[in-house]
């Protein structure tokens, strides 16, 4: 009796096999799901003219594997200038992909990058991050972390803010472990059977097999210079697939984006045990025009000139706004902003009212005589900040006074193709 008790308290090897294989129970796991809620603090760059202030944030993630995860993510805070009692809400929303580091053990660290959406002073503006971070588990299913982030934006690295948050990982939806199952018993012996009769064969003949049955579609078939077009294809009895110009082997099945400069035709061509087939798809390109290369995505100065100290539109300079009102009622989905700039000849406060004045000036005569909605085209003045050119010379002062259109050739909101 006592041998038995000893052995029942004591599993044997394969009790232990059995047993569920893996790291810490407080790990980075396949699987999960996650919501974290954050607190922290953002700084901003010094010509941004931005307090310091108490961010709060959320994360919602998703662990590809032990190491991937994927993470939606929404900031707020309230901040104030530096320059005037003026508050500023400060909001980000996007996505991040975090890379992490020993995932078996209970402090995980991280590098991240993302992009996102990002409001401040009423402008939203595109902007990517970079960071670091770890995730520190307390318990199988919730960890202490903490992030920071360099956000740039403007395509420019001197227009940034850090972001330097802290916060609870709770993890959730694991797929659960499984058990092994038992071996399965041995096959019972096989009995001997006697040999059946010879049966007499058939001579028959297989037909040859089929060619491969192809279909290649644009989706659409039309579009402008700079845009995407979808390639979707399938086969039947297809081994190997090549797609031209210029993409290459593929797969029998599959979809892949493209942006042709010029009309274009794709042909897919399929080969298997039965022969060859082949199916093609047409894609038109409709090249810009000359107000559409001028206008779209891009700064353009306009050829307009005030008087010292003026706001007042001139005549003379009628026709060159025309331009502008004819390409907005062309274009009904585009918008942006009609941007004023000076020289650094007067004061900045000075320079800074002037240009905000001929802006407002240019933008409300666009909107009036061309029937515009107003909420498609701001006006905005930028004084002495931006200039083209250098301020100690006659010709560069005179580059540096100028009005520019910013239009966006897109929907608001609008997000660009993905990379095939």
């Amino acid at each position: 009796m006592a041998m038995a008790l000893l052995l029942a308290s004591h599993p044997g090897p394969s009790a232990a096999a059995d047993a569920p294989q893996g790291g810490s129970p407080a790990d980075n796991r396949v699987g999960t799901f996650s919501l974290s809620p954050m607190v922290g603090g953002v700084s901003f760059a010094g010509d941004q003219h931005l307090e310091t202030a108490p961010v709060f944030g959320l994360r919602a993630g998703y662990n590809f594997t032990r190491n991937l995860e994927a993470e939606a993510l929404f900031d707020y805070a309230k901040t104030r200038s530096t320059l005037a009692d003026n508050k500023t809400d400060f909001l980000r929303y996007g996505a991040d992909l975090l890379w992490n580091f020993m995932p078996d053990q209970k402090f995980v660290p991280n590098l991240a990058a993302g992009y996102a959406g990002m409001q401040l002073k009423s402008d939203t503006k595109g902007a990517f991050d970079l960071g670091a971070g770890f995730k520190y588990f307390v318990t199988e299913d919730m960890a202490w972390r903490g992030d920071v982030r360099g956000i740039f934006f403007d395509n420019k690295f001197d227009q940034y803010t850090i972001e330097y948050i802290t916060g609870v990982y709770i993890a959730f939806g694991a797929a659960p472990a499984v058990a092994k199952l038992p071996a399965p018993p041995p096959p019972p012996e096989p009995v001997a059977r006697p040999l059946p009769a010879a049966q007499p064969t058939l001579n028959l003949t297989l037909p040859p097999p089929a060619p491969p049955e192809v279909e290649l579609v644009a989706n659409p078939v039309s579009i402008k210079k700079g845009e995407s077009s979808v390639l979707n294809w399938k086969s039947k009895r297809a081994d190997t697939c090549d797609m031209r110009p210029g993409i290459g082997e593929v797969a029998p099945n599959g979809s892949t984006i493209v942006k042709p400069e010029v009309d274009t035709i794709y042909s897919l061509t399929c080969k298997g045990k039965g022969g060859t087939g082949a199916a093609s798809a047409a894609i038109v390109v409709a090249q810009p025009t000359k107000a559409e290369k001028r206008f779209c995505n891009q700064p353009a100065v306009l050829m307009i000139n005030f008087d010292t100290d003026k706001w007042n539109i001139k005549p003379r300079y009628h026709a060159e706004l025309k331009t502008v009102g004819d390409f907005l009622n062309q274009f009904p989905d585009a918008y942006g902003e009609i941007s004023g700039h000076t020289d650094s000849t007067h004061t900045d406060d000075y320079n800074q009212r002037l240009s905000e004045r001929r802006a407002q000036a240019v933008r409300d005569y666009i909107v009036k005589n061309f029937k515009i909605d107003p909420k498609r085209l701001t006006g905005k003045g930028y004084g002495e900040k931006r200039p083209i050119a250098s301020n100690k010379t006659a010709v560069g002062r005179a580059k540096n006074r100028r009005i520019e259109a910013n239009l966006v050739c897109a929907k608001k909101g609008a997000q660009p193709a993905p990379a095939p």
